[in-house]
């Protein structure tokens, strides 16, 4: 029900446009999002950083609607590169393909890609690009992608995939990725699917985000569970020991501003943490299916925005 709710809400144009403008939605997103500029994004990583975990960096928005937009957003993504290099930041990138002109000129969105892979890998030492899952129509074209890219001269291990639990097709998708140690974050997912396509019920979601995790984490390459579900996170935890799991082998990522406390609590016990800062106008339809994601996250946001 709740997840719905916040699904339907991340569709809305006209709450949207409301909440970027109020108070209310500045004070919002100026905990959970770094900012608007790409300095805004290098300070938050900075800080992050000096606190222990890693970073990886997203310029918020998707689906532009025109080539001088795509090219702007990649421009973005390449001056963050630089300045990841220029300030030595434990920080990678993360991408939509839609923000890249899928939607506008497909040649165009893989030129541009392609192009910003080539650049993380080519860095000293090699940094790494995660393309973004994002609804279930680009669900194959971006898994396609991946393997493309992957298999290019110098890419390997430098880019990887997205794969929502929710999605009945996951299990086998993962299967192909390991197939060439393509490297994965697994999260639940965000978007409204039909029964069809995706699980409905969060135990079913939970159960299959447990199972693929179980065999991301045995697979022998670095992956990433993306999670605040202390539950799974302590699964992961019990699976890792029980196998003799390296705590190093595998990172937990969770989101900028939410659950700093667990955050850090891991980074003291010597697990890998990555911690995901968007940033950006955008951020509303980003907020939303985060809460869409894990609608518990709705009661620990409205908490701070009560202590402010």
């Amino acid at each position: 029900m709740l997840r719905a709710f916040f699904i339907s809400l991340s569709e809305s144009r006209g709450l949207r446009a409301v909440a970027e403008r109020s108070a209310i939605g500045q004070r919002l997103s100026s905990r959970f999002v770094a900012g608007t500029q790409v300095e805004d994004a290098l300070r938050a990583t900075r800080a992050v950083n000096q606190s222990g975990p890693s970073v990886s960096i997203d310029n918020l928005g998707e689906n532009v609607t025109n080539a001088d937009e795509a090219r702007a957003s990649a421009a973005l993504y390449h001056q963050m590169l630089d300045q990841i290099a220029a300030q030595k930041l434990n920080a990678n990138i993360s991408l939509k393909l839609t923000h890249m002109g899928l939607d506008v000129d497909e040649k165009l969105a893989r030129d541009l890609v392609v192009s910003l892979v080539a650049k993380a890998a080519a860095m000293k030492p090699p940094n790494f690009a995660r393309i973004d899952m994002e609804g279930s129509p680009y669900t194959q074209r971006t898994l396609d992608f991946v393997h493309e890219l992957h298999r290019l001269p110098g890419n390997q291990g430098c880019v990887g995939a997205v794969i929502q639990s929710y999605m009945r097709r996951s299990e086998s998708d993962v299967e192909k990725l390991l197939g060439e140690r393509i490297r994965i974050r697994l999260c639940k997912g965000a978007y409204k699917e039909p029964p069809e396509l995706a699980y409905q019920k969060k135990s079913e979601v939970d159960d299959n985000y447990v199972k693929l995790m179980k065999v991301l984490m045995k697979s022998g390459t670095y992956h990433g569970l993306a999670t605040h579900d202390e539950n799974i996170i302590n699964q992961a935890k019990t699976f890792a020991t029980r196998e003799n799991l390296p705590r190093d082998a595998f990172e937990f990522q969770m989101l900028y501003g939410i659950r700093r406390d667990l955050q850090q609590s891991l980074v003291r016990d010597g697990w890998r943490m990555r911690v995901y800062i968007p940033f950006g106008t955008e951020w509303y339809p980003y907020l939303m299916r985060r809460l869409a994601e894990r609608p518990a996250n709705a009661l620990f946001i409205a908490k701070n925005l009560l202590r402010r």
